[in-house]
């Protein structure tokens, strides 16, 4: 056993290296997270893996998984449409943040194929009885609107429970690449 100790040692220690060097990487840097269900179609599909950056700055729009609050155990993935401080309100398909019209070309697909609006209309107010998202909160929404279990129905997400940020699908290999 010595022997074999001996003259492997330069391969053990490369191992043990690269092996410190993954984890590291993977425990504060990045996260790779599955995609479930369908609820942030089209921009991604259910099975696709995804990259998450644990050290990004969470931005309007950006796409993050997080701990979900009725579901132990499981992610949610959604897209951040409130940042903390704003008042978000819906009204005939259009997003409102601080009273100002807000675009949403990622839903420009799914708003052709449905008759009628995608987004039913809502406010904060009328959800949760508060005019702004909490300090150290957000409000997420999926991209498939009519089929979303999002901030509409669980509420604010603390920051805390956000993984991080997610922009590369790593899997299936003909979709690799960066979303929106």
């Amino acid at each position: 056993m010595k022997v074999f100790f001996e003259k492997n040692k330069k391969d053990l220690i490369w191992f043990i290296g690269v092996f410190s060097i993954m984890l590291v990487l993977r425990v504060f840097l990045f996260a790779p997270v599955t995609v479930s269900g369908e609820s942030m179609m089209p921009t991604l599909v259910d099975k696709e893996k995804i990259i998450t950056s644990k050290i990004s700055k969470l931005e309007r729009l950006d796409i993050v998984p997080f701990k979900a609050p009725n579901e132990p155990g499981k992610l949610y993935i959604k897209r951040i449409i409130g940042l903390p401080g704003e008042s978000i309100e819906y009204k005939d398909d259009t997003l409102y943040i601080n009273n100002k019209a807000y675009k949403e070309p990622y839903l420009d697909e799914y708003k052709e194929l449905v008759s009628g609006s995608l987004t039913e209309d809502f406010s904060l107010n009328s959800l949760y009885n508060v005019p702004v998202v909490p300090k150290d909160s957000y409000f997420v929404m999926g991209d498939n609107r009519q089929n979303s279990t999002d901030s509409r129905m669980i509420g604010f997400i603390k920051k805390e429970d956000i993984i991080g940020s997610s922009k590369l699908v790593i899997w299936p290999i003909n979709k690799i690449g960066f979303f929106d």
